[in-house]
């Protein structure tokens, strides 16, 4: 009964009333105040209506979209990630990566491919292929997600991961985990602009293995 559960109109009013436009918030049912923010089911309803879409209109090439994040950060966030993002807070990309798988790193459960996007012979991106995944780039590349909808930096967290959970169920656990090396890769995602990385690390919402090039 909502009489035992005084803080469940708080959380839905503070999370329902943001993110109504984006319908992400599932109808509370029953007598439970679980159900009024369960961050699996929020992504799973808007990942193919609003996000996939979203990625694929915002990402631009990787070469092109990473030259630019290196030298003008701002201006790389305004055409290709997220604008409205918290100050304080590093930019993040929507990238296109597609090229020559030419390293893989697959014993790991946090797998990632190394991939060739200008023919050279060196890695230019690592993408996650999971099951586990670092980051929350997917949820921070998506303009009409921000941390202000959300009750506390607790849910707001949960709600990063469960994009990567996401990712991981409806797109990378169908990926060939064998033989990588040499095949060709697609893949649409988002990266974070992070100091100190050897590659940059894309989070997939999207990825495609082809045959060896």
């Amino acid at each position: 009964m909502l009489n035992n559960k005084p803080n469940w109109p708080i959380l839905v009013v503070a999370v329902g009333i943001s993110l109504t436009a984006c319908k992400i918030l599932p109808t509370p049912s029953g007598d439970s105040g679980s159900a009024a923010f369960n961050p699996d089911k929020m992504v799973e309803e808007i990942w193919a209506a609003k996000v996939v879409p979203y990625l694929q209109q915002k990402a631009g090439p990787f070469a092109e979209v990473h030259a630019l994040a290196k030298t003008d950060p701002a201006s790389a966030g305004a055409k290709y990630g997220n604008p409205n993002k918290q100050a304080n807070s590093p930019w993040t990309f929507a990238v296109r990566v597609e090229g020559k798988i030419i390293a893989a790193n697959t014993a790991s459960r946090a797998a990632t491919m190394d991939i060739d996007v200008d023919g050279d012979g060196k890695a230019d991106a690592r993408v996650q292929i999971g099951p586990a995944m670092r980051g929350t780039a997917l949820r921070d590349s998506l303009d009409f997600i921000q941390f202000n909808d959300f009750t506390n930096q607790i849910d707001f967290a949960q709600f990063g991961k469960a994009f990567n959970a996401y990712a991981v169920k409806a797109v990378l656990a169908k990926l060939p985990r064998d033989a990588l090396e040499g095949r060709t890769a697609k893949v649409l995602g988002a990266y974070t602009l992070e100091s100190g990385q050897d590659l940059p690390l894309v989070t997939p919402a999207e990825a495609e293995i082809g045959p060896k090039s």
